[in-house]
């Protein structure tokens, strides 16, 4: 049996308390982190998701999200593992690196 890359374990309830403390307004919804965006328009908001586009393309990791006008709704779940894993909130921090608030 091979191990599993560390990015791609599940993570237990410490790791997801550690890691939402790190993270600015993400919280837990459903077993997945789950953020909602603000901007000042249509705008801001599709160039957001275009740069966060980029960032998953990289990271071979795509988020569950959707647009309102001038909100983005964002949900980070490992789908095949069930759950959370490093790669979720590894995602999630280059998401914070980006965003610029309204």
């Amino acid at each position: 049996m091979t191990s599993q890359p560390c990015h791609m374990q599940l993570l237990n309830n410490e790791q997801m308390v550690t890691a939402l403390k790190q993270l600015h307004d993400w919280h837990l919804h459903e077993g997945a982190l789950s953020k909602e965006f603000v901007f000042k328009n249509f705008s801001e908001a599709f160039a957001f998701m275009t740069r966060v586009a980029m960032i998953a393309e990289k990271l071979d990791h795509h988020p569950d999200w959707n647009n309102t006008y001038n909100r983005v709704h964002i949900t980070l779940m490992t789908h095949d593992k069930g759950g959370l894993t490093k790669k979720d909130t590894e995602f999630a921090a280059a998401i914070e690196t980006i965003f610029e608030p309204a």
